[in-house]
């Protein structure tokens, strides 16, 4: 018979690699980082350097009210790539998911449910190479057809470099969360679904008063996993504009990285980002879960 100490060894040794893991990998990187953004480090050795002094906020503050305003420009590309994310690609995949589970379309479904899905199994930086080709480069193939019909024609920076952006991302994503939610329809008791057409439910009834509240938890969870991935956005904004023109279209990380690793490197600035982005994910997926739990009550 098992005592309760041989349990906790068991317990102990099956946790402990992966709590080593996790300190070494998540929770050493992260307070590490906090660390050096309160120094003036700006390269070479870290421990024993005597050039290494203590600073406190200096680098928060310079960062909260430089002139240019690279901060808050980052920070508001990012809000929009959250907002896009949550309010764009969640719902779209919701609705594509519910038309291919119900099967609204006779033919042709899993050609759909590969078509939809296909952007995620490519590279980010492929796509934003292959969209700048074809559409919003400057020698792009959209480009040169304007020129075949108007020679005159000039390339211009669009007033709002960001939507193409936008697009991307919202065409790029929206298959993943596609495939979760109809992974997570396909659970839901067909039973159910028949009782209430039985019953003289029509679709849009079927949507509300079934599938939604069924899939309240997964729903939160995708907003979680959109907010997060968000506010990580760097490879598919660094291979489209490279934060251009004029640093318009720079998010968080991509701000982040120019800091620590292009011109003259500012390591504490670019950990200090690191720490406000981590604060800004942790305090919009609070936020989140509350209003889930706060939807599921009222649901009950």
């Amino acid at each position: 018979m098992t005592t309760k100490g041989e349990k906790r060894l068991a317990y102990a040794v099956f946790v402990l690699p992966a709590v080593i893991i996790y300190l070494a990998v998540v929770a050493f990187p992260t307070v590490f980082s906090v660390l050096l953004s309160l120094t003036d480090y700006n390269g070479g050795v870290i421990f024993g350097n005597p050039d290494i002094h203590f600073v406190g906020l200096k680098s928060y503050a310079w960062m909260f009210t430089e002139p240019a305003g690279n901060f808050y420009t980052a920070l508001k590309n990012n809000m929009l790539i959250v907002a896009v994310s949550v309010f764009g690609q969640i719902p779209l995949g919701f609705i594509l998911a519910y038309i291919l589970s119900r099967k609204l379309i006779q033919r042709g479904n899993d050609l759909f449910q590969t078509m939809i899905y296909l952007p995620n199994v490519i590279s980010s930086i492929i796509i934003g190479v292959l969209f700048n080709a074809i559409i919003y480069g400057r020698n792009s193939v959209l480009m040169d057809i304007r020129r075949f019909f108007n020679p005159a024609a000039v390339y211009t920076i669009s007033d709002k470099p960001m939507v193409p952006i936008l697009v991307v991302i919202l065409w790029m994503f929206t298959g993943f969360y596609m495939i979760i939610f109809l992974a997570n329809m396909q659970r839901i008791d067909p039973a159910v679904i028949e009782a209430a057409r039985i019953d003289g439910a029509k679709e849009s009834g079927i949507l509300w008063y079934i599938m939604l509240p069924a899939l309240s938890g997964v729903i939160i969870t995708t907003a979680i996993l959109a907010i997060s991935g968000s506010l990580k956005s760097f490879d598919l904004i660094y291979a489209m504009t490279g934060g251009g023109p004029a640093g318009q279209t720079r998010v968080l990380s991509l701000y982040m990285y120019q800091s620590a690793f292009q011109g003259a490197p500012n390591y504490p600035l670019a950990n200090a980002i690191s720490t406000v982005m981590v604060l800004i994910s942790i305090v919009l997926i609070i936020v989140t879960m509350a209003l889930g739990k706060a939807f599921s009550e009222k649901e009950v």
